[in-house]
């Protein structure tokens, strides 16, 4: 299991990334994707690499909600 500080962003249609919900976490997990597989409410569209190293994974669900999870070692 590794450890990470988790910064999750929860975005809907109308407000927009300004307007998003955030929150930090810390967890324990094998990966960032067996993490939001299990515990995200939408589906996987997309899995980056930031320039700081960290995983970031973007999920929707093709309605304009999206949730965007940033995990930091």
């Amino acid at each position: 299991m590794n450890e990470y500080e988790v910064f999750i962003e929860d975005i809907n249609p109308c407000g927009g990334p300004q307007y998003a919900k955030k929150e930090w976490i810390e967890i324990e997990a094998e990966s960032p994707e067996e993490y939001v597989k299990k515990n995200g409410r939408f589906p996987v569209i997309d899995i980056l690499h930031n320039t700081d190293g960290d995983t970031v994974i973007t999920t929707g669900d093709g309605k304009g909600n999206i949730v965007k999870y940033t995990f930091s070692e």
